[in-house]
């Protein structure tokens, strides 16, 4: 099977994807916009070959490349897992009659109001939501609504240019702050209060194969604005408790509405005083290297699952759920340069059974803003065999490791 792959050295995780390709017995050409120089030897050895592009979302360039490589071989797949490629990629296998996801499914994964207006009709049930594309779309909603309220880019991913509007005095600073008054759309929700998880699958054919469930501590947008809190997302190896029994099912609907097919998912949810609420899919892994903890956790290898669910049409190996795992984002103290760190010899101690990756960056290193995500600074991942042992540990790492800075 001949696999095109969008993007194969960037981020580093990319490679990742492309190994497992090519150990499940595909010929991977790779696709992205940096020169070949720049992949190692090891990603060089997993390609059968490499063309280089201006921008993989330029949809031009991109058709013009795989038009390339179908002149002188069959291409089975297309494929890209970066949230800002899916669409290019979609238009660009309908263009070119390659089978994957398609345009309709790549924008209602995309699309946020489009996409709640397809799962609302459905029966699904979402925060209420609009797309505003004037200052008076927001203020209309505001007045039906009423506060708070959510306001993100349609197609956004994660909390970046996210918003919580609490009252009128809010709205008008996040109209001018979020480009709404210069023209931008955006999408603009009420707020619902509750815990936030998410749920990823691998789905083949359209039946969920591989799931998993985790949640974060404390809910996204709160993790993404406190410097001092160092924030969790864990996931269970509890998934046949019977309190999951509602969003696995909601998962599987939202896949079965949206026409998602042989793809990879990722659904966050809530769940509170109005019940278990359906927040976003992409179609898409997940970021910030989940797949990884999900490894971890379960004894196998959920990249190479992937590649032999596109290759060979079914999974390889069962997880194990031997382990709940989870991650804890480490910040520094204030911005500048890392100039040390304190309790890390404590921890390493304590838990070096539990402890499987960590990410201490050099003193010297610029910080990133908290709002650069979950591994922008120091991380650890960590696993144990109890889901709330581990919860216990990830709160004594948090409160004992400290990331100095100047």
């Amino acid at each position: 099977m001949n696999v095109i792959f969008i993007e194969p050295s960037f981020p580093y995780n990319q490679r990742e994807f492309v190994r497992a390709l090519h150990a499940a017995g595909a010929n991977v050409i790779g696709i992205g916009e940096r020169p070949v120089a720049y992949l190692n030897d090891e990603l060089k050895g997993w390609l059968s070959e490499y063309l280089q592009i201006s921008s993989v979302v330029n949809e031009s360039a991109l058709l013009e490349a795989v038009k390339a490589v179908q002149r002188v071989a069959w291409v089975d797949r297309l494929e890209a897992t970066v949230e800002a490629h899916i669409m290019a990629a979609a238009t660009v296998r309908e263009a070119t009659g390659i089978p994957g996801t398609s345009i309709q499914t790549a924008f209602l994964c995309r699309d946020k109001p489009a996409m709640k207006e397809a799962l609302r009709k459905a029966g699904i049930p979402c925060a209420q939501s609009t797309r505003a594309v004037s200052p008076q779309d927001a203020r209309d909603f505001a007045a039906a609504i009423g506060y708070p309220l959510i306001v993100k880019p349609p197609a956004g991913a994660g909390a970046s240019a996210t918003y919580r509007v609490r009252d009128d005095a809010d709205l008008e600073r996040v109209i001018g702050e979020s480009g709404l008054r210069q023209g931008r759309e955006v999408a603009i929700e009420e707020f619902i209060e509750g815990h936030e998880g998410f749920l990823d699958t691998l789905t083949i054919n359209g039946e969920v194969c591989h799931e998993f469930i985790t949640h974060y501590y404390p809910n996204v947008l709160t993790a993404m604005r406190e410097r001092w809190i160092s924030p969790q997302m864990v996931t269970t190896n509890r998934i046949n408790a019977p309190g999951y029994q509602g969003v696995r099912e909601m998962a599987r609907k939202v896949i079965r509405v949206l026409d998602i097919d042989t793809s990879a998912t990722h659904m966050e949810w809530f769940a509170g005083p109005k019940g278990l609420k359906f927040s976003e899919i992409g179609c898409r892994p997940p970021g910030v290297g989940q797949w990884d903890v999900y490894n971890t956790a379960n004894d196998f290898d959920l990249y190479f699952e992937w590649a032999h669910a596109l290759v060979h049409g079914a999974t390889h190996t069962q997880p194990s759920r031997r382990y709940s795992a989870g991650m804890i984002a480490l910040r520094p103290q204030q911005d500048g340069r890392i100039t040390g760190y304190s309790g890390v010899d404590r921890i390493n101690r304590q838990y070096a059974d539990n402890i499987v990756a960590a990410h201490l960056p050099n003193p010297g290193t610029p910080t990133q803003p908290v709002e650069g995500g979950y591994m922008a600074n120091a991380w650890m991942r960590v696993r144990h065999r109890d889901y709330d042992h581990l919860r216990g540990i990830l709160d004594d790492i948090g409160q004992t490791i400290k990331v100095h800075a100047a």
